[in-house]
């Protein structure tokens, strides 16, 4: 350093770092000549060249820094404030205020030891400023605080309400608001402060771009605080899937908060100048990425949110609209099949659902996923899981026949009343060339299933009454349900509404053909043509009207085209008895050479009871007829008795006496003896002496089906092969379950089934002792 004063004193006044000072005098360009004079003489350029760095790089570690990042020590209050606004505005202004003095320092240092009077060796590459920048941004790093980003992002959050407040509707915060306050700056009406909190935001913006660490100051927790108002924004969707919200959240991220951010790494302007490439490069970068956040974030919600979107299919078809268009543009196609599904799992594959509810969700699936994927390569991966269960639930069928024949209120009626699908064009797809949609053409995945491109290519809608149908691959199984629940149905109802039953029959052709639906058009003829004979033999002309008196109307069926129906007896009382002989002998004088064979257990009787002199009439089965008519002959009755006169099993009889019970007019006083009650004779039997009653005496009897079951019927159908297993057991001695079901398809294919029926029976003659299974092969019993 010099020697004499002079030298000292221009010294300390052009550079007063070398004093600790951060304060400048104002100097004259003679002096900095002077003082550049005098250093050259003496030699001392490249040591007071060094030696200011030297003492920069001190004082930025030792002072500057250290005081900037204290700053954001201090404790802050739980909510952001102004005040929390004012102190990261005072940090950075007064370390943009120490930057600016080290600049102009460096510029007398330009002057006083100019770069080509100091060797290359002690020379500053490629320039002092450079390397002052580097210095100061990487002390500045080195002293980061952990929590730093706390105060920075109160200052961004009280600058981005003030900015949505100022340059939008500002409906975010409008539910905060106050008649008297600002709802911004949350100030009094008269001392509102936003607009200097946008000017000092700017100035504060612009100082950290000059410093060059707006990014590495501001980036992370600019970044964080957008997408907490993302998601925010977002989360104002839920619920509300009658509406698109994609373009609005577009409009919205590239307005405000695009806007915003322009204003933030544009020193406060909105226009980027044509020649800033760097700048418009990089916030159409963060934009990018934001969109794509908001993508993400906006269809995990809609995904979330999925089961209520399905149950409210159509009303929701806007929300499943936007997320197919987000799953566009990301890649969460596997995440949403994946979520979906465990989502449908969870909500319906379970014991406490019930089949119609677990099929009233699966069809809205399939039309809410058909909807959303045409191809229903998802639609299919995702509901396999309720196909799967569906399959394994007994009373599937039966809910899915009664869903199709239901009063048009329900899924698959509607579906089923639109009719077949519509014919698929023929003209291959060289020949339309001329598609007005031809732009939004799109090529067929690469990883899809040859039948579902087949499927794509034939330009057919997803058929949801298929697709319900393949939960059992075959179509015999439905219309056989179907069958036995149009025969109940005909049975049950007095009045049968003809012409509604022929119009769902209609519908059902046009879906399952013709042929498999012959026997229900012979069904519904039979009710036609019944109505026909009733009115002719209980027509005066006649000659048997008198005899009948119009007591019997008889439903005559063709055996050979009705299901099966439940082989119960009864032997029907005398007077019954009668009744339809007479009819036989008016049918039989009516239809040559044909009878008829009642079944006494289908149908309805009305009759008229009379008891304590009370009159009512009643519709009930022939069963608790007979039963009526029994107690009005024989006030008491023994149960095994009474069985043995009706020809009917005491625990069935038991069954039907109930209802009589729920009625109040039979009590079974003690065990197995049942006693029409009357008041003469009710108060002199004690109360105590009277038998409980059974718990579901006041439960009406359940409704019995005339008709077997599909599963009964096929197991009697099943049943004709037994003859071929017995001899093929004899001569082979023993056979194993594979080699028994080829050998039947083989010699025994008039009826179809599989492996699993055939084991079923298998396994019934075993535990009925017909059959022995030992070593994976059946075989018969020895002898």
């Amino acid at each position: 350093m010099p020697n004499d004063a002079e030298t000292q004193r221009l010294l300390d006044k052009v550079f007063p770092v070398f004093k600790n000072e951060l304060k400048a005098e104002p100097i004259t360009v003679e002096e900095l000549e002077q003082l550049h004079q005098r250093l050259k003489t003496n030699e001392l350029l490249s040591e007071v060249y060094e030696s200011f760095f030297a003492k920069i790089e001190n004082i930025l570690q030792h002072v500057v820094v250290p005081q900037f990042w204290s700053r954001f020590r201090s404790k802050l209050p739980q909510e952001p404030s102004r005040d929390s606004f004012i102190q990261y505005q005072h940090a950075v202004k007064e370390l943009y205020d120490r930057f600016a003095f080290f600049r102009r320092q460096l510029k007398r240092l330009e002057t006083v030891c100019p770069a080509k009077d100091v060797p290359f060796v002690h020379r500053k590459l490629p320039n002092e400023v450079v390397v002052f920048c580097n210095h100061f941004h990487t002390t500045l790093h080195a002293q980061l605080p952990d929590d730093f980003n706390e105060l920075v992002y109160r200052f961004y959050f009280v600058a981005f309400r003030v900015f949505i407040y100022s340059h939008s509707d500002g409906e975010e915060y409008m539910d905060v608001a106050e008649s008297n306050r600002c709802i911004a700056c949350d100030m009094t009406a008269g001392d509102c402060q936003c607009q200097a909190i946008a000017d000092a935001f700017t100035s504060t913006n612009r100082y950290l771009s000059m410093m060059g660490i707006l990014e590495e100051i501001a980036g992370y927790t600019l970044n964080l605080l957008i997408q907490e108002r993302i998601d925010a924004k977002v989360d104002e969707t839920k619920e509300n899937y009658a509406t698109s919200h994609v373009e609005s959240l577009e409009q919205w991220l590239n307005t405000v908060v695009i806007e915003w951010l322009t204003r933030i790494y544009n020193k406060g302007s909105l226009q980027i100048h044509p020649h800033h490439t760097a700048l418009q490069r990089h916030i159409a970068q963060m934009q990018s990425k934001l969109l794509f956040y908001m993508y993400d974030k906006y269809a995990n919600t809609i995904v979330d949110q999925f089961f209520q979107i399905i149950i409210n299919f159509p009303m929701s078809q806007s929300a499943v609209d936007d997320l197919k268009l987000c799953l566009s543009k990301i890649n969460l196609k596997r995440c949403f099949v994946t979520t979906v599904r465990d989502m449908l799992r969870e909500r319906l594959l379970h014991p406490g659902v019930d089949t119609p509810d677990i099929l009233t969700g699966y069809v809205a699936a399939l039309k809410t996923l058909a909807h959303f994927d045409s191809s229903t390569v998802l639609l299919r991966s995702i509901t396999r899981p309720i196909k799967e269960y569906l399959r394994n639930r007994t009373e599937t069928v039966r809910c899915v026949v009664t869903s199709f024949t239901g009063d048009g209120t329900s899924d698959l009626a509607e579906e089923l009343a639109k009719g077949e699908t519509e014919p698929v064009s023929k003209t291959s797809s060289s020949d339309k060339l001329d598609d007005p949609d031809w732009k939004n053409w799109q090529p067929d995945p690469v990883n899809m299933a040859p039948a579902a491109l087949k499927f794509i290519a034939s330009n057919k809608r997803a058929d949801i009454i298929s697709m319900v149908v393949d939960i059992y691959g075959s179509k015999e199984i439905f219309v056989n349900e179907y069958r036995n629940l149009l025969a109940e149905r005909l049975l049950s109802q007095a009045e049968c509404s003809v012409e509604r039953e022929v119009k769902h029959l209609e519908l059902l052709k046009s879906r399952f053909g013709e042929s498999l639906l012959h026997s229900c058009d012979v069904m519904l003829k039979d009710i036609t043509e019944s109505k026909r004979i009733n009115a002719h033999i209980l027509s005066p002309d006649s000659g048997t009207a008198e005899e009948l008196s119009g007591q019997v109307s008889a439903l005559i069926v063709s055996s050979q085209f009705w299901p099966t129906f439940r082989k119960e007896t009864m032997e029907l009382p005398t007077s019954i008895k009668e009744m339809f002989e007479k009819y036989t002998k008016a049918y039989e004088s009516y239809k040559v050479n044909r009878t008829l064979q009642w079944t006494p257990l289908n149908g309805k009787v009305t009759i008229e009871l009379e008891h304590n002199g009370k009159v009512q009439e009643m519709q009930v089965t022939p069963a608790q007829a007979a039963i009526a008519i029994h107690f009005s002959e024989q006030p008491q009755w023994e149960l095994d008795c009474l069985s043995q006169k009706m020809n009917m099993p005491p625990i069935v009889l038991r069954k039907r006496i109930v209802f009589w019970q729920s009625q109040g007019l039979i009590r079974e006083t003690k065990e197995n003896l049942f006693v029409l009650i009357d008041k003469s004779t009710e108060s002199d039997v004690s109360a105590d002496a009277m038998q409980a009653q059974p718990n579901d005496v006041c439960e009406e009897e359940e409704a019995e089906s005339a008709m077997e079951s599909a599963s009964d019927q096929r197991e009697e159908e099943l049943q004709v092969f037994w003859s071929y297993i017995e001899a093929m057991l004899t001569n082979l001695d023993s056979l194993p379950l594979d080699r028994i079901h080829q050998m039947l398809k083989m010699f025994a294919s008039q009826v179809d089934f599989t492996q699993d029926e055939l084991k079923h029976i298998l396994q019934r003659k075993v535990r009925e002792h017909k059959l022995v299974y030992a070593g994976g092969v059946y075989q018969l019993p020895k002898s």
